[in-house]
């Protein structure tokens, strides 16, 4: 028995602590409204998946609010941490407190807001025509609803994605995207997300999208926040309209995170809603103000 008590003493504290970061992590964040995890294979950098965290912090959560999210230690870092006050609002980069592990990148910060954006690449797997990408969430923030969107790459055929998103729509850049609704997540529930195509093309989905200029945004600019790009899915579709929006403003800005600019601020010749000085389109309806 004395054996017994002691092999217990010996195998117990590291069964524990196995799950102890994952519990400490999820216990200091605060609660989110909405969690949105959208994949983006091979849009503007080969080989790599552009993986997009979107989250908002429930009302009765006091600002400035402490939060810890892991990325892949594969990603090699965050290409960008941002908060806005509003839903589809500037975009401006936060302060980031990184700690690295064998597998994964902790990543630390206060919002004095309650909109959160985490960007970060990762890296497929790739056979000749075959790509396969594999992410684990967490469970590092409890979400009242989390929903996944994935962009199926240019050129890519025999797509599928676990789990299974039903909903799917073609944007105005010529993108197909998936989604799917998967309700209240509780902290420390974990996620897996594996999405396997096949693509003979060696370019980006940018780069078939816009030959002319891979650099300039697929979709038209809708405001002066950085790091959105907004796209419209098919109507009725209330999660793909929620995300396609969202993902139209990131790649608005996509090169950098910052402040608005100050002053010389014009007004749209369609709607008059006012810009500011380096927009090139109305952040309201979308026309040119050039």
């Amino acid at each position: 028995m004395r054996v017994l008590m002691l092999s217990l003493a010996v195998m117990l504290p590291p069964a524990f602590g196995a799950d102890a970061p994952a519990r400490d992590l999820a216990a200091g964040n605060p609660r989110l409204v909405k969690l949105q995890i959208e994949f983006w294979p091979e849009y503007d950098r080969p080989s790599a998946a552009l993986v997009i965290l979107r989250g908002e912090i429930a009302g009765d959560v006091p600002l400035p609010a402490p939060m810890s999210v892991r990325i892949p230690a594969a990603s090699g870092g965050p290409a960008a941490v941002a908060y806005a006050s509003t839903a589809g609002g500037n975009l401006l980069s936060l302060k980031v407190d990184r700690r690295d592990a064998s597998d994964f990148i902790t990543l630390k910060f206060h919002t004095p807001e309650r909109f959160i954006q985490i960007e970060f690449y990762d890296p497929l797997l790739i056979s000749g025509p075959d790509r396969r990408y594999s992410y684990l969430w967490m469970g590092d923030v409890a979400a009242e609803r989390l929903s996944l969107i994935v962009q199926e790459p240019a050129t890519a055929s025999d797509l599928s994605v676990q789990p299974d998103l039903e909903a799917a729509g073609l944007g105005p850049d010529g993108l197909r995207y998936r989604s799917s609704e998967l309700g209240v997540f509780q902290a420390g529930k974990r996620l897996e997300v594996k999405v396997r195509y096949s693509k003979t093309d060696p370019r980006t989905s940018l780069e078939i999208v816009r030959p002319e200029n891979p650099q300039s945004p697929a979709v038209p600019s809708v405001g002066p926040s950085k790091t959105e790009l907004a796209i419209w899915l098919v109507s009725g579709v209330a999660v793909l309209g929620f995300g396609a929006w969202a993902a139209m403003r990131w790649r608005s800005g996509r090169k950098s995170v910052s402040a608005p600019q100050p002053g010389g601020a014009e007004f749209c010749r369609k709607c008059g809603a006012p810009s500011a000085p380096r927009d090139r389109f109305c952040s309201k309806c979308g026309a040119p103000l050039t």
